[in-house]
Parts: C-alpha cells; structure tokens; sequence
C-alpha cells in the first residue's frame, strides 16, 4: 500500500506499547497523507463533525487525509456510524488502534469496510533494538549488568512505550558503578507503581486482565491483577468488570463464575484492603480457569441488530 501510495482504512488490533500508533503515523507519511489524530477517550460527535470538516477542504486541495482513532472501541456506536459514509465515500482513510477484539467491540459495518491488523507484543529482539536505538540517540551506555538488562528486557512484557519510560528512569537514578539485577528492582518498582495511574493505562491494566481471562492464562490474569492493586487501582471498578467478563466471556458454560464475582465484590466491600484482595485473586483465577463461551452475548447482539433491521423495515413500509 505504502509502495502504490494507495492506503485504504483499517483496524490495527495489538497489546498496549506495540506501535500502533507509530505504525499508523509511519503509513500516513510514508504515503503523502496528511495526518489527523483522535482519541476515543476524549472526542466525542462535535470533535468529529470539525474534523470531516476540515478532511473536506483538504480533499479539495486534492490533498488525502489518515485519521488515526487511537481506543476506537470506547466510541459507542453512534459515534463509529459517523465514521461510514466518509469512510464509503473515500473523504478519509480510517485507521482505528484497539486493544479490545474488534468482533466485539466494533460495529459490523465498521468491520466491513476496515479490515483488521493483529499485532503481537514486542519480542525480545526488537526490545533489544529499542534500548540500543536509545543509547545511541541519547549517546550514552545504559549502567547495566547483563543480568540486569535481560531483567529490564522481561519486566516490559513486550511494551514498548513502558520499556521507555523504564529506560528514563534509570538514566535518571544517579548509578555509581554497574546496575544489577537488585538495584533495578528497587529502581523501577516505584516507578511502576506511579506509571500504573496513568490514566490511560487504567484502561490498558483493565484489557490486558480481560485478554488474560478470555485466553485462560491464570498466571498472566493473577499478573495484571497484581500491578493494578499496586497501581492503586479501585477493587470495586476491578470486581465491576470482573463480572461483565463473567457473563461476557464465560456465560452458561460455567454460571457458577457469576455468583463468584458478585460474591468477591461483595466481600472486598466489607472486608477492605488489603484481606478482600484475595477474595479478588480467587475469583480471577476462577475465572481464567472455567470453560469459555461467548453464545448469550453473541446472541443479544444478533437479536439486537435484528430488531433495529425490523424497525428500520417497518418504518420504510407504507400504511393503510
């Protein structure tokens, strides 16, 4: 696409700090497309309305427009609607950035026009790569052991952004000698837990978690868990989506997990932290532990689009 300089819209589907966003800056100018950013988090239909405004006097300076959608899957379906006839009619190349499954989180039309590109986390190589590209740039050599740079490499959990952020604060820890694997513990836990608040990574914590549940994994969903009560992230929005991944992701075939995650929530408000913490730990590895079927949310989505066509037919059909 980027050789014919013919970009056509698209969903990139990744874990947090996989370049997404880098990815869709890199296609946009690669090609000769201007570039307009939008965050699902903070725009809504006025923010929109003013951007295919101005896409339209780009387009008519002959001039072809990316608009990048970073968390495209917290606009709510009016708002992904708005993104049809633009999308049809060529007035923009959407690239929408989601950590969330597309199948679930965005509309079927929108899916129709916008194929999805799945990205992995980083691997260890280009993990590497970016802390070389970052001593080079900064001209400096990183302080640290062997050890302790497989250790940095590990706790980034193939992030890149967060591989950064830790690289930053080991450049500004004032390290007399060679780091090992200790001092980089004791460096980075702090910065960790303030990195965590982050607002956009109480979304990023929240998905990971959910990703880990629908993939089973115990250990990873116990792992994400963990950083988020050292975040200082609320156990109630915690137990919240705990049990939407009860009756999302898991339903009838254990419906069990549902009184689970009602019974945890209940008891971590009436224990408080730190006990009610583990009544948390216990009902997320239940979770990630039973038997997985989306049917009843699938169906609800299917009845739901049905009734909307019904209405839509009906109100089209003459009277009398």
């Amino acid at each position: 696409m980027v050789q014919n300089k013919a970009l056509r819209s698209m969903i990139l589907w990744g874990p947090p700090g996989c370049g997404k966003t880098t990815l869709a800056r890199i296609l946009a100018e690669s090609s000769g497309y201007q570039f307009e950013a939008l965050s699902a988090v903070f725009s809504g239909m006025a923010e929109l309305r003013q951007v295919f405004d101005r896409v339209r006097d780009y387009k008519k300076m002959d001039k072809r427009t990316v608009i990048f959608v970073d968390e495209i899957h917290r606009f709510n379906k009016s708002q992904q609607d708005a993104f049809l006839p633009v999308v049809e009619d060529g007035t923009i190349i959407l690239i929408g950035a989601t950590t969330e499954n597309p199948s679930f989180a965005l509309n079927s039309a929108l899916l129709s026009r916008c194929p999805v590109m799945i990205l992995k986390s980083l691997d260890t190589h280009a993990l590497e790569k970016i802390i070389s590209r970052s001593e080079t740039q900064l001209n400096i050599v990183l302080p640290l052991e062997d050890d302790a740079r497989q250790l940095l490499i590990q706790m980034s959990d193939g992030d890149g952004r967060y591989l950064l952020s830790m690289i930053d604060s080991i450049i500004s820890f004032s390290a007399k000698g060679m780091i090992n694997q200790e001092t980089l513990q004791n460096i980075l836990q702090k910065r960790a837990v303030l990195y965590d608040k982050n607002q956009e990574e109480h979304y990023n914590l929240i998905s990971a978690l959910h990703k880990a549940v629908r993939g089973s994994d115990a250990d990873a969903a116990l792992y994400w868990l963990a950083r988020m009560l050292q975040g200082g992230e609320n156990p109630d929005f915690i137990a919240r989506r705990m049990v939407r991944m009860a009756a999302e992701d898991i339903g009838l075939a254990d419906p069990q997990a549902l009184s689970m995650t009602m019974d945890a929530w209940q008891g971590i408000e009436r224990l408080g932290q730190p006990e009610g913490e583990l009544l948390l730990a216990q009902a997320v590895v239940y979770l990630a532990m039973a038997p997985k079927s989306n049917a009843v949310y699938t169906g609800v989505q299917k009845g739901t689009e049905t009734r909307s066509r019904y209405r839509l037919i009906a109100s089209a059909t003459p009277r009398g």
